[in-house]
């Protein structure tokens, strides 16, 4: 049995936090494949070091004004007292002088996306020699296209060519965050890319298992902030894991599901400080159905977004009426997250992120397609309720509503996925979090 262990920012802050990691790694010797995240925050007013990274980049200087940053100190001295925690002897200032030489050769974008990911880098040097497991460098097989998306077939060939299975068998540690493009520069995923990473290393492998290891007991039904108490989800599908994640849920990355979901490799989210706690296991068809007393999975949600709502007498006889907003829209540059549509009205709801600098979108599509009338509504929130249950139990969307009417919070929106998993609310930003307690408790017993 294989199983990929992938370990998060927090998970390997300092040297105490990558001791426990070497502890559960050496407990189970399916382990074989770890990949790492740079290191996280120590306590709430420190820095992560990839933000420190980023600030270096930041800086348009030469080489020997990059040695005279702050921030490079900072970088480090950080490591270096995670090398000393860990009573090993790796040269730190040498290694880090090596990165700033190949910085001072790259172009501005380059530069920041390989400084970026150096983070990660540093880090799986340190946890391989702590483990006395082989560092394997991501940019040695995984691959991104032009897009920067993951290349299923260049980096499975990458994998066979440098011998990554048979490697495994006496461990490998991995850099999670970044691959390279066609041109053999580094590329970075999202932030959360490491999650990426470990999964694209578990379908490469052929894993049995992709643990991915945080700070919280699982993936909770919704954001401890909120509700502090918050239920950890026992069992769910990838489906609903992509539901809550992309809606706000932020114990996982919601691109990583793709690389496991093809082949069904399951993935456990897991607690560093509480190992012996289950987690949740996220599997391709869960046989742990919810019941009646809680027919629903979890709840998360977004603020800031847009809507902008118009109405059009015989709208549905107008061929190609949506296309030309759509249209609009894409010549402006924005996409957006939900069209909910009735017979005679239409409406777009757009992130406060592509909304920004776009302001003028709602007088465009109002001087080009004459609606009858046209609203544009900022300072709305999205709330997700996600569940494989509903589909199967009667009355989920009326207690939703129900529990909102009686804590007198209005809802501006309602929209529900063809597969009648999800129901989406809007909710004005102020009553955001109140709303999420609301339907958390009328589900939660």
């Amino acid at each position: 049995m294989l199983r990929v262990a992938k370990f998060g920012g927090t998970s390997l802050a300092n040297g105490a936090q990558i001791k426990k990691v070497i502890g559960i790694i050496k407990k189970d010797p399916c382990r074989r494949a770890i990949v790492v995240s740079a290191p996280g925050k120590r306590h709430p007013r420190d820095q992560k070091i990839t933000d420190l990274l980023l600030r270096i980049s930041d800086h348009n200087h030469t080489r020997n004004d990059l040695h005279e940053i702050g921030y490079v100190d900072m970088i480090t001295v950080r490591f270096e007292e995670i090398v000393k925690e860990l009573g090993l002897e790796i040269d730190i200032k040498q290694i880090f002088g090596d990165i700033l030489e190949k910085v001072s050769k790259l172009g501005p974008l380059l530069a920041r996306e390989y400084l970026a990911s150096r983070g990660e880098y540093l880090n799986a040097i340190i946890i391989a020699k702590a483990l006395g497991f082989e560092f394997i460098d991501a940019d040695e097989f995984i691959h991104l296209d032009e897009k920067g998306r993951y290349d299923q077939k260049r980096t499975a060939n990458a994998a066979q060519k440098i011998g990554l299975v048979e490697k495994v068998e006496k461990g490998i540690v991995v850099p999670g965050f970044y691959g390279i493009d066609a041109q053999e520069n580094i590329r970075t995923f999202p932030r959360g890319g490491s999650d990426i990473t470990g999964a694209i290393v578990s379908a490469v492998l052929h894993a049995d298992m992709y643990e991915n290891w945080t700070d919280k007991p699982g993936v909770l039904m919704t954001d401890p902030s909120i509700v502090p108490d918050a239920r950890t989800i026992s069992q769910m599908n990838y489906s609903e894991l992509r539901e809550l994640t992309y809606m706000g849920a932020n114990v996982f990355q919601d691109e990583a599901v793709f690389p496991v979901r093809e082949l069904d490799i399951p993935i456990n989210v897991r607690d560093t400080n509480n190992p012996g706690h289950p987690g949740t296991l996220i599997v391709a068809k869960s046989n742990d159905e919810p019941n009646n007393l809680c027919p629903i999975t979890g709840i998360a949600g977004r603020k800031n977004f847009t809507v902008i709502s118009m109405s059009r007498a015989l709208m549905n006889q107008e061929i190609g009426f949506v296309r030309r907003v759509c249209s609009i829209m894409e010549e402006e540059g924005v996409s957006f997250e939900h069209m909910p549509t009735s017979i005679d009205s239409l409406s777009i709801i757009i992130s406060g992120d592509q909304f920004a600098g776009k302001e003028t979108l709602p007088s465009r599509i109002d001087q080009e397609m004459r609606p009858d009338g046209l609203v544009t509504q900022h300072g709305i929130s999205l709330i997700c309720v996600v569940g494989r249950a509903m589909v199967h139990i009667p009355g989920i969307a009326g207690r939703v509503f129900g529990a909102l009417g009686q804590a007198k919070i209005n809802v501006k929106i309602i929209n529900q996925g063809s597969s009648e998993t999800n129901i989406i609310i809007g909710v004005s930003d102020s009553d955001f979090e109140n709303a999420t307690r609301v339907i958390y408790n009328e589900f939660v017993v």
